[in-house]
């Protein structure tokens, strides 16, 4: 979902419409209030806090399918000469391409990865603090979600 974000700079006589994909933004947001709510403010060390970049890879993990953690083929890599490229959704960045891999292996198996995957984040720079932060935010979104799609019960 896109909206609008409204009129910036209008002061120099320039309208810059911005446009922001809420859905994603907001899904980071509820799994950072839904960890916050369950363990409260003080549970959460310092270090063990992720940045709003950070936490939108998260959110955008959740689309991504387990496959786009492996390499790609030599079938798919023809394929893709052929028809085009197709949707690459790894990162530049090392650190955030390994935060990516965590998020995506989360929010399938959420504490259930290899304990390779795990070492790769910690090496990436992670904490286990915000590894725990993250899945703990994730499996509070998945709570949350499947929650929200349970039928009310007629009454």
């Amino acid at each position: 979902m896109l909206a609008g974000a409204g009129c910036f700079a209008p002061e120099k006589g320039v309208c810059i419409m911005a446009y922001v994909a809420f859905q994603e933004i907001g899904a980071a947001r509820i799994a950072v209030d839904a960890a916050m709510a369950q363990q409260g403010a003080a549970a959460i060390r310092a270090d063990a806090r992720l940045s709003a970049l950070e936490w939108q890879v998260v959110a955008l993990a959740r689309r991504d399918r387990l496959s786009s953690l492996r390499e790609p083929t030599k079938l798919i890599r023809a394929i893709g000469s052929i028809f085009g490229e197709t949707r690459n959704p790894r990162l530049a960045d090392p650190s955030l391409e390994a935060l990516r891999r965590m998020a995506v292996l989360s929010w399938h198996s959420g504490y259930s990865v290899p304990s390779h995957e795990v070492r790769a984040f910690l090496a990436a720079g992670y904490t286990p603090d915000q590894y725990e932060l993250m899945v703990d935010s994730i499996a509070a979104a998945l709570s949350d979600s499947r929650r929200l799609a349970r039928p009310m019960a007629a009454g």
